[in-house]
């Protein structure tokens, strides 16, 4: 697989990141043939910011393999880089449009231009409703100055760092609420689709992966978008309100995954879903999901991997790292953490 370009985005970072892409560059992943993908999740998320273009930046110096974009859209149809369809726990915009919110109190991207998301922003997460992040250990709270990327700002980003570096990085969107995008006038896959092409995304070939909960859209991409680049179906549990027209534990079924082969190069899961949890003796236990999904010729590239939020079974971050790799034998990692990641791969080789 492989990518490219960089134009008028404002970086709001110090340069030190990008000099440091070169030092701390690590050796590319292909998906196709490796089994030890770094997976940046919302980017260096676990140092900066989720989603800014410092972040990326950082993860890309980092070694990372490919760099995580969920793409949501503003008012006038521009793809946006954020985690949520919400604006608010990452910015500003209740200070900044304190009536523009709906009934239910939540500030929704697609209800703004582009022009005003770009005055928004962006901070750490913090808990809805209050001033409490949600990783106390993180980048302070309202230092420094961050924005609200387009995904061709990103793009642009992270192939002039190839350019400029000599890696190889990819790039991995997530098509976030497709139904609800649909609902509001727009069809998000296309146009995501369609501006990836644009910067050279159109093959197995180009290093590209996207992404999507929804099966139902993840099977109107193939076949009806005619997508011809990696896909991933990801995994979440019916409980948790991810795409509620899909039934998840269907999915994880060996038959289910059959289905879902026919469609997806492969699944992205909860790393919970993979281990459920450790013996008396300290064996990892896990799933049948990992060899039923091997079994169907999918790549697994579970989410997420933080070290300062480890699951309950594991009592290290090399710990849950080294399961995932080499007991369970997945192919790549969602991670917050991708120096640290990087590392643990370098380390066990």
């Amino acid at each position: 697989m492989g990518w490219s370009g960089i134009s008028k985005c404002r970086l709001f970072f110090p340069l030190v990141l990008i000099l440091l892409a070169p030092a701390m560059s690590g050796i590319n992943m292909s998906l196709a043939s490796e089994n030890n993908m770094v997976v940046a999740h919302r980017g260096a998320s676990g140092y900066l910011p989720e989603h800014t273009l410092a972040a990326k930046a950082l993860a890309h110096g980092m070694g990372a393999d490919y760099i995580e974009q969920d793409v949501v859209l503003s008012k006038d149809g521009i793809p946006v880089v954020l985690h949520d369809i919400y604006l608010g726990t990452v910015t500003d915009v209740e200070e900044r449009f304190p009536d523009r919110k709906r009934e239910n109190g939540r500030y929704y991207a697609i209800d703004f231009t582009l022009a005003e998301i770009k005055t928004l922003r962006v901070h750490e997460r913090t808990k809805r409703g209050s001033d409490e992040v949600v990783f106390p250990n993180r980048f302070p709270l309202g230092k420094s100055s961050y924005r609200v990327p387009t995904l061709a700002e990103e793009i642009e980003l992270i192939q002039g760092l190839n350019r400029t570096t000599g890696r190889n990085v990819g790039i991995f969107p997530e098509i976030k609420d497709p139904e609800f995008h649909q609902e509001n006038g727009f069809d998000l896959s296309k146009i995501v689709i369609d501006l990836t092409a644009s910067y050279g995304y159109d093959t197995k070939e180009q290093l590209m992966i996207l992404q999507s909960f929804d099966w139902a859209e993840t099977q109107r991409i193939r076949n009806d978008l005619g997508y011809k680049g990696q896909l991933v179906q990801l995994l979440a549990e019916n409980g948790w309100g991810i795409s509620p027209n899909t039934d998840f534990d269907m999915l994880k079924t060996k038959e289910g995954l059959i289905e879902v082969a026919k469609i997806a190069d492969g699944i992205g899961p909860w790393i919970n879903q993979l281990v459920t949890g450790i013996d008396s003796e300290g064996k990892p236990q896990l799933s049948n999901l990992a060899a039923d999904a091997k079994s169907a010729g999918l790549t697994i590239i579970p989410y997420t991997a933080r070290a300062d939020a480890l699951p309950k079974w594991a009592d290290s971050f090399d710990m849950l790292l080294n399961t995932l790799f080499v007991t369970v034998g997945v192919d790549g990692i969602f991670t917050d953490f991708p120096d640290k990641a990087v590392a643990n791969l370098k380390s066990s080789r």
